[in-house]
């Protein structure tokens, strides 16, 4: 069984949590430890991994990801006002192979999966998202997968997987189960201009780093549909986790990844939360632990809501257009909106039912000017494909 390849966590975690006041996280966390083996999975909602395969980097790394150090800053932290069950199943080592490593993440992301349990993954490398997509195989046909990153990483036609090649892999592969990717936070002198108009031909949603800067909310309808998110810490700028050559001068600031983290747990479909690319610097270990915070904060405030379920707590509006008209619904819990995508039904939806996409209020009053939403548009052309 893949959780038989387990490591536990080490015994200093395990000696600093004796010293942590009854408030913080280590002292509310069940452990993977030596002595006690794996925690018990029933009720857990979030899991920790630490994932330590690294020989896909796209950049050499010179010393393996010290997944310890991280826990002692996540641990050491307060509690929010949570009814989460957090587990800490230790870490994957690098398997014989790559390969290797690659089936022991999609076996246990997959056994996680089954249980309804969250893997927050501690990964080396962003090429471990491939076999976390994978886990999805037989368990959801359609994936939608959110990448926050600098980059696209589709790599180049004969490049083998790497870290900067991963999405071409996901793209490629059989079965092919991606049905969305959206990037958020991308930087155009890192994409090559054929990579922006792939993105565009197969309608996927781009969404640039000043724009997601200007206004952080454009964010959270792409994490609200997401099954998967993938967070490249790459894409945080370098005076918030890393002087290395690696980061670059501009990114996200600490409170904006803070943030977009918490609409990712926010989304009640997000299955999957990974984090990648972290160097061992004490600024990088103490932002990654606030970020898995901000993550769980979220978890603990999801609301699961539909249109279709309780029309009564949603505002219906109906915009005509030139083309038919577009259908929006506003909830009256959370000032969430939603539009219906007619072209996208059974296959993904309840028969006869249009898929209702998460969107904001600037669609809306966009629509209403008649400007259709672009969102809108790539998913409606998608569902004819």
């Amino acid at each position: 069984m893949a959780f038989d390849f387990l490591v536990p966590v080490e015994d200093k975690v395990l000696a600093h949590c004796e010293l942590l006041p009854a408030q913080a996280i280590g002292k509310n966390t069940y452990i993977h430890t030596v002595n006690d083996g794996l925690p018990v999975l029933a009720n857990a909602t979030v899991a920790i991994l630490g994932v330590k395969e690294s020989r896909n980097a796209f950049e050499k790394k010179l010393e393996k990801l010290d997944v310890s150090a991280i826990r002692l800053e996540f641990y050491k932290l307060l509690l929010g006002n949570w009814n989460a069950t957090i587990v800490d199943l230790g870490d994957i080592e690098e398997g014989e192979s790559v390969e290797d490593t690659y089936f022991v993440v999609k076996e246990i992301v997959a056994g996680l999966l089954e249980e309804n349990i969250i893997p927050i993954l501690l990964g080396a490398t962003q090429d471990i998202t491939y076999p976390a997509y994978r886990a999805f195989d037989g368990i959801k046909d359609m994936i939608n997968l959110v990448a926050i990153d600098s980059r696209f990483d589709f790599g180049i036609d004969d490049e083998l997987i790497s870290s900067h090649s991963y999405m071409s892999k996901i793209i490629t592969d059989k079965p092919n189960n991606l049905f969305n990717f959206s990037n958020i936070g991308y930087q155009s002198y890192f994409n090559a201009q054929e990579e922006v108009d792939l993105m565009e031909r197969l309608f996927f949603d781009a969404y640039r780093l000043g724009e997601i800067a200007n206004d952080l909310s454009l964010a959270e309808p792409a994490l609200r549909n997401a099954h998967m998110v993938s967070l490249d810490t790459r894409a945080i700028q370098a005076s918030e986790i890393s002087s290395s050559a690696n980061f670059s001068p501009n990114g996200f600031t600490g409170r904006e990844i803070c943030a977009i983290a918490r609409y990712a747990g926010i989304s009640d479909k997000v299955a999957v939360f990974g984090i990648y690319e972290m160097e061992n610097n004490v600024q990088a270990q103490q932002l990654i632990a606030q970020i898995v915070w901000y993550f769980i904060e979220g978890v603990n405030y999801r609301i699961k809501e539909s249109p279709y379920s309780k029309t009564a707590d949603f505002t219906k509006y109906t915009v005509p257009s030139d083309a038919e008209d577009l259908i929006f619904y506003k909830s009256l819990l959370t000032q969430r909106w939603w539009v219906a995508v007619p072209s996208i039904f059974t296959s993904h939806t309840k028969a006869n039912t249009p898929a209702l996409l998460p969107c904001t209020e600037r669609d809306y009053l966009d629509a209403c000017n008649q400007n259709i939403p672009e969102r809108w548009f790539k998913a409606y052309k998608k569902g004819f494909n």
